[in-house]
């Protein structure tokens, strides 16, 4: 659009002034010197305000200023739009009416003069029959504020405020009767700043008040007092609401000039104008001249108030009534006022797109955008100049800028780079209609291509202009009538400007290249690659008609190397786009890329070009080079003429042995191109074949005439090629120098056009695996340049062809080009030895291995062992030469690579010993064994052998565990200061527990799970952790005899130990666990004296002290032959119970009941002793107990038992008065001492008499206790209440 007046298209919001915030100079409004000689001034003498906090105020203003924004509704951060402008304290308002002629006789009557841009006024530029121009929208948008925003400050000061305040009311009356009187009806809103807060601002109502009624603002739309002492956020909020309510003001006053539009078009009638028109024919404006001009002022207002709707309305009526046929078709074409019609109609369909646009009709807008080109491109036909010259293409180029300008400036989301359309889709009322792709909305790229082809037609069509109409009309010569009437000249030079016979005229390839820029970015960014490499190509011919070589080669280097026209077969464009190039390569002496196109360019899918010698040696002909270049490119960025392939005989190999092979070169050259002589053919290989080089031996045999197949047998030996690297040391540097083994042959490389070179050749196979020719590299090296082409060859899965110099035969499998090298088989021996029947956790395993040479020849051998499993053990390998390697842990694997064995004579062995370290749980682990060797007459020939061996470990035992109570003889005493207090002071290291203390009986009972026996060397309990601020001591029932202990497979033994756990402090009632773990040091019955095994079992956790009471049980038997001295029945004797008596006398059981208190209450039990048909008791029948806090009681009952050799229930109950719970009596001995314990209650073993049979149910418990924990006694072994049922 900028080709269109300034203003003229420019997008319309209400026009603010902003007065008395900035202290410096500002540019005026008017700058014309003749309206601003007539100009209005409106000033204020009370200077500017000048503080910090209007600063701010003014920065916020100016930051909402619309000018720059997008033309669209989507916007509502803000209700109000403005262009702001902001001055000091006056500014200048254009003349309301305009002057009389000076040369003007007075009439009779007087004059009625109008405005300076009315084309009434004789000295408007549109006297006396214009419609209107671009200086009557610059008056609104630039000239006359729809508001003027004036700031005063309110001085605080007492002594002042009345002198400020007259001053203040005197000042704001003399803006405004200054803007009364200029005749327009700008509104004048005045803000008053106070340094006040808006809490304290209400002490100046009153003044405030009286400046209101003086000044007679109404303090709703027209005065605001804004205090500023407030943060920064809550003024800008407050300058918000002072804004919204201004444009309110604004839609108002611009809503009063579209009702004075209206007004004066619905009155019928032309205006006169202030003096007739004299001169000549002209006239005055018809009615339908003014309807255009009325209808176009309220399309332009309604704009300002940002009712595109109506606006839009009243653009379509004034678009048609001016392109009808009472204007347009009535104006001539030679006249002035035609083009100026014609300007027009442009601005009214550009501002009816717009609309159409921020409404989101974009199909209506793009049909609307045709619809004007088509009715201008009739009119101009009909009355115009026609449409075959320069003028009309130069219209139609800038029409398609327009729309593209347009979608810039709405900026559509759909439209967007991210968006995946290249189009917005349609309007939902016109979603139902069948579409033609040119009717949706396409992005901007699009209208700057169709553009820059008009302006191609522009250029085309002022080259067609004779050489007469060039030059410019000689002023000297009288005027014979123009000879440019041909010509449409709207909006464009003339032809002796737009291409001149002498000197230079319009740069149509400059303008050209702009528009074609601007698309390809477009399109760019919206990744439609193909469209944008054509627009590149087309940017580099206009740039190659400007002779802008260094640019070419910027835009086109980059794409003619990653060109997808390449890949997709578009050979046109491809060559096009190279040939552009090239020459520019040439002009810049850019040799590798004249080359490499030349290379491209010798392929016969291309057009052959007339004169070119298509000969690869004359590329850099005629070229200055200070050296000579080396051109490197590969079959990815060049379609060559030539093509490679490679293909095995056979599918399979064996190392050592070799397989017959063919490299076929086939040149798609034209035909009368020159023969191309390699120099070197390089065929490299993915696997252990090796690099195969190729050297040319010319020896002139082919002609012309030789056949377009040619098969030759090529020797190939083994050469080294050496490469030099320099490694740098840290004391000096040297150069070291690296061999590498190559295949080596030569033949006669010369290449005819049409022709395919196949080249038979054996390949050595070295090393097992799969192998592939990967690349073939081909190299031209004539005296100006060398050139390295590589072609890779990628799998296709066609089959290949085998050829002969009189048939060919289909290889009838995919890939041709690959190979599977099988090993050469092993004559090695990898087995283990000696190997045990099982091994076990905690112990070193030691895996014999024996490496048994079978081969006819000494083998050079090493040893490779890799063992897989989960947290993989270190280990380390002993060979019989005393070499030995470790390697540490690994999570999944560890591994040893390069073991060196050494040479292993023919028919002899070696052994190794691989010895893992002991592991802590059962698990399994792969040992790999892997024996590489070659044999001393084949060095080249890797060979390899393997071994895997599943260790399985086991644990060698397994254990269960029973934790029951006992009564301790230690309790602590509250009349013992040394039990109560705590004398470690604090020290953590030497703190001596003082709380409560229970002990418990740990029984253990294990099995061995070898399948041999094995001999236990010590059982011990260690404790892990504790928990609960608690003590915990360990001690041994029995010691195991130092010689040990011989345990056969599947046999259970028993091991017991003493728990003695005591809390640190007495007032700690928390209950306090142990985290313990069961020892078992062992070995084997074969293994050395020294060796010791320790297999660790982890303990559950077990509550070891309690802070609820229990009830422990113990008993004691007497008969005449054991003193009762000896089973005392106090609750101070020893917690183990003595053995039953076994001898014919009635025994007398003592059961000891003992309650503890550990908590810090009061408690009272009842104890009930019930009769029984089993025995007779002496004892207390019901009975209370009160247990003092951190204490204990006993009560000791005789029971005489009734029955021999079984077991008895002494029904007791104990019951917790308070909370009546049933307590749970645990006894303090085992089955084999004498108790036991059901879901009943406790049981006491009675001793049969001599000589009867009572001994089974004993053992029967006994054997119930060797076996695994009783099902009665809980986990922890603590004491729980229970209801009683």
């Amino acid at each position: 659009m900028d080709g269109y007046p300034a203003g003229s298209l420019d997008h319309n919001v209400p026009f603010l002034v902003v007065s008395g915030l900035r202290t410096a100079p500002t540019k005026p409004l008017i700058t014309d010197p003749v309206l601003r000689e007539q100009s209005i001034l409106v000033r204020s003498e009370i200077p500017p305000v000048n503080t910090r906090e209007a600063k701010a105020i003014l920065r916020y203003i100016e930051e909402t200023d619309v000018t720059g924004l997008p033309w669209h509704s989507r916007d509502s951060s803000r209700r109000y739009k403005f262009k702001i402008r902001t001055i000091g304290r006056e500014f200048l308002l254009p003349p309301r009416r305009a002057r009389l002629p000076d040369n003007f006789e007075a009439p009779l009557s007087p004059p009625i003069l109008h405005s300076p841009f009315s084309p009434l006024s004789p000295g408007s530029t549109l006297y006396p029959d214009g419609l209107i121009d671009t200086h009557w929208l610059q008056k609104h948008q630039d000239l006359i504020p729809s508001v003027c925003l004036t700031f005063y400050n309110l001085t605080s000061d007492s002594t002042l405020a009345t002198l400020h305040d007259n001053q203040l009311k005197t000042d704001i009356n003399a803006v405004k009767n200054a803007v009364a009187q200029s005749g327009y009806k700008t509104r004048l809103v005045v803000v008053i700043l106070s340094d006040q807060s808006p809490t304290s601002v209400s002490q100046f109502q009153e003044r405030l008040e009286n400046i209101r009624r003086s000044t007679g603002l109404d303090p709703k739309t027209s005065l605001f007092v804004l205090p500023t002492q407030r943060t920064e956020k809550e003024l800008e909020g407050a300058v918000d609401s002072v804004l919204t309510a201004v444009f309110d003001q604004a839609i108002e006053y611009y809503r009063d000039l579209s009702r004075h539009a209206r007004k004066k078009k619905s009155r019928g009638i032309a205006p006169q104008p202030t003096v007739p028109p004299t001169s000549g024919t002209s006239h005055t404006l018809s009615l339908q001249g003014w309807n255009v001009r009325y209808d176009f002022k309220a399309a332009i207002f309604a704009e300002f108030r940002q009712e595109m709707d109506v606006a839009l309305r009243s653009y379509e009526q004034a678009y048609e009534t001016l392109l009808g046929p009472d204007i347009l078709e009535t104006i001539p074409s030679w006249s002035p006022r035609f083009n100026d019609a014609r300007f027009l109609s442009d601005v009214t369909a550009i501002r009816a797109l717009k609309c159409l646009l921020w409404t989101g009709q974009s199909t209506a807008a793009v049909r609307r955008w045709q619809t004007h080109r088509d009715r201008i491109f009739d009119l101009v036909d009909r009355r115009g100049h026609g449409t075959q010259n320069y003028g009309w293409r130069a219209w139609e180029a800038r029409w398609s800028t327009v729309m593209a300008n347009l979608i810039e400036k709405v900026e559509y989301p759909e439209l967007q780079p991210s968006s995946i359309l290249p189009f917005r889709p349609p309007e939902k009322n016109l979603s139902a209609e069948r579409l033609q792709p040119w009717e949706y909305l396409h992005h901007q790229g699009y209208w700057y291509r169709a553009a820059a082809r008009h302006l191609s037609e522009r250029r085309r069509l002022a080259h067609s202009i004779s050489e007469e109409d060039r030059k410019p009309p000689d002023t000297s010569l009288p005027s014979k009538g123009s000879k440019t009437y041909g010509y449409d000249t709207y909006m464009c030079p003339q032809p002796y400007e737009e291409l001149p016979s002498t000197g230079s005229g319009v740069n149509h390839a400059q303008m050209i290249f702009d528009h074609l820029v601007l698309a390809r970015n477009e399109f760019e960014k919206r990744h439609q690659t193909r469209t944008s490499l054509e627009l590149a190509l087309e940017c580099c011919k206009e740039l190659e008609r400007m002779h802008e070589w260094t640019r070419i080669m910027d835009i086109l280097a980059p794409l003619w190397r990653n060109m997808s026209f390449r890949k997709e077969g578009w050979w046109d464009a491809m060559e096009a786009l190279s040939w552009t190039l090239r020459n520019a390569a040439v002009e810049v002496g850019q040799s590798d890329i004249i080359v490499a196109i030349d290379w491209e360019l010798l392929n016969r899918g291309f057009s052959r070009r007339p004169g070119w010698h298509y000969d690869i040696t004359k590329s850099l002909d005629g070229l200055d080079m200070e050296e000579q270049p080396v051109v490197s490119f590969t079959d990815e960025h060049v379609a060559s003429f030539l093509q490679a392939t490679f293909v095995f005989k056979k599918e399979e190999g064996k190392a050592g042995q070799s397989c017959p092979a063919q490299l076929s070169i086939t040149s798609n050259s034209f035909p009368d191109a020159a023969p191309v002589v390699l120099d070197l053919i390089q065929v490299e290989f993915d696997g252990s074949l090796r690099t195969i080089h190729l050297k040319n031996q010319a020896n002139n045999t082919q002609t012309p005439s030789t056949s377009r197949l040619r098969v030759t047998k090529v020797n190939l030996v083994e050469a080294e090629a050496s490469d030099d690297n320099d490694s740098d040391d840290e004391s000096e540097t040297s150069s070291e120098s690296t061999s590498t083994i190559l295949l080596e042959g030569v033949d006669d490389l010369t290449l005819l056009p049409g022709q395919t070179r196949v080249f038979e050749i054996d390949v050595p196979l070295r090393e097992p695996g799969d192998a592939k020719a990967s690349s073939v590299q081909v190299s031209v090296a004539p005296e100006s340049f060398t050139l390295k082409y590589s072609m890779k060859l990628r799998e296709n899965n066609l089959a290949g062809l085998w050829h002969s110099q009189s048939f060919r035969k289909k290889i009838t499998r995919m890939n041709p080009h690959k190979i599977k090298v099988l090993p050469r088989p092993p004559k090695m021996e990898v087995k283990f030895v000696n190997m045990l029947e099982q091994y076990y956790a905690s112990e070193s395993v030691g895996l014999e291995l024996q490496l048994l040479n079978e081969e006819d020849a000494d083998a050079i051998t090493k040893l490779d062992v890799v063992l897989f499993g989960q947290d993989v053990p270190g280990y380390k390998v002993l060979v019989d030469d005393g070499a030995e390697r470790s390697s540490p842990g690994g999570i999944e694997e560890s591994k040893l690579d390069g073991i060196s064995v050494g040479t292993i004579p023919s028919s002899k062995s070696v052994k190794a010993t691989i010895v893992i370290n002991p592991v802590d749980r059962p698990t399994t682990f792969d040992v790999l064994v892997k024996a590489r060797y070659h044999l001393a007459s084949d060095p080249g020939t890797p060979i390899i052998q393997q071994a895997t061996y599943h260790l399985n470990i086991v644990n060698p035992f397994e254990s269960s565990y029973d934790l029951s109570p006992r009564l301790h003889s230690e309790w602590p005493d509250y009349f013992n200061p040394e039990d109560i207090q705590d004398l470690s002071g604090g020290d953590e290291t030497v703190r001596r527990p003082r709380g409560i203390a229970q002990k418990w009986s740990l029984a253990t009972r294990y099995a061995s799970f070898a399948h041999e026996d094995v001999t236990i060397l010590d059982l011990d309990v260690s404790i892990l952790s504790t928990q609960g601020s608690v003590s915990c001591k360990i001690s041994k029932s029995q010691v195991i005899d130092k010689d040990g202990l011989v345990i056969s497979p599947k046999t259970i033994e028993e091991a017991h130990f003493e728990l003695i756990a005591q809390k640190f402090d007495l007032d700690d009632k928390s209950q306090a666990t142990a985290n313990l773990a069961f020892t078992i040091k062992w070995r084997r019955l074969t293994s050395p004296k020294d060796v010791v095994n320790a297999v660790t079992l982890p303990l559950p956790q077990f509550y070891v002290t309690s802070s609820e009471p229990r009830v422990l049980a113990g008993v004691s038997y007497y008969s005449p032959s054991n003193r009762p001295s000896s089973s005392s029945s106090s609750s101070s004797s020893s917690s183990s119970s003595s053995s039953p008596d076994t001898s014919s006398s009635s025994p007398l059981l003592f059961l000891d009941i003992t309650i503890e208190n550990p908590s810090s209450h009061f408690l009272t039990f009842g104890l009930t002793m019930e009769p029984s048909d089993e025995f007779a008791f002496s004892g207390a029948k019901t009975t209370t107990l009160n247990v003092l806090p951190v204490a204990r009681r006993a009560v000791t009952y005789r029971l005489l038992p009734l029955v021999r050799g079984a077991w008895i229930r002494p029904t007791l109950v104990v019951r917790d008065k308070y909370f009546q719970k049933v307590l749970k009596i645990v006894p303090t001995a085992t089955a084999a001492e004498g108790m036991k314990s059901d879901r009943d209650g406790v049981l006491v073993w009675v001793p049969p008499e001599d000589g009867e049979s009572g001994s089974e149910g004993e053992n029967e418990d006994e054997g119930e206790g060797m076996i695994g924990k009783e099902e009665d006694d809980d986990d922890d072994g603590s004491t729980q209440s229970e209801t009683e049922a």
